[in-house]
């Protein structure tokens, strides 16, 4: 895993690419990212994998929004993160996770090459106001070993949106 340093050097001889970057965002070993000002909910009750689900988009306003329990809502980062040559690796952050607020559900795995916005999809314990712009979560980054043969190029790369679920491309 990279140290905060080691983030910042590889950025700045191109290697990793976080935009807009604030070196204030670096930790010991994580840099965090921050929640856009925009979330999808699906419209349907019951969500079918083999089909495109129905969204409608909010806007979060300035005096934030109430995410509700039993409620998915799809958020992404306001950051763009792009590299070829580490493994990216997304979690909550820790004080987010102490008001009951789960950023991931099982998606914080990041491909070696993956280009984009990180799509977030967040769940609650109990009703929670949140704001466009907080510190929501933290990319790691792994130097992978063996052989690179392949990188990702699968139905998000370049995700330079919210990207509801594309279960229904994998379903055949």
């Amino acid at each position: 895993m990279l140290t905060g340093n080691e983030i910042r050097v590889r950025r700045e001889f191109g290697e990793l690419m976080i935009e807009p970057f604030d070196a204030r965002c670096i930790n010991p070993n994580s840099y965090d990212v921050h929640l856009a000002g925009e979330l999808l909910e699906y419209n349907e009750i019951i969500l079918d994998a083999k089909s495109e689900n129905r969204v409608r988009r909010i806007t979060i306003p300035e005096e934030g929004i109430v995410l509700k329990p039993g409620k998915l809502y799809l958020g992404r980062t306001v950051e763009y993160t792009e590299t070829d040559t580490l493994v990216p690796m997304y979690d909550g952050r820790s004080s987010c996770g102490r008001l009951g607020l789960f950023s991931h559900v099982t998606a914080g795995f990041g491909d070696l090459g993956f280009h984009g916005f990180w799509t977030l999809e967040l769940t609650v314990v109990q009703p929670l106001r949140v704001y466009a712009g907080m510190r929501i979560g933290q990319i790691c980054f792994f130097v992978p070993r063996g052989d690179i043969i392949q990188r990702y190029n699968g139905k998000y790369q370049g995700a330079a949106d919210i990207i509801e679920s594309r279960m229904c491309e994998d379903l055949y």
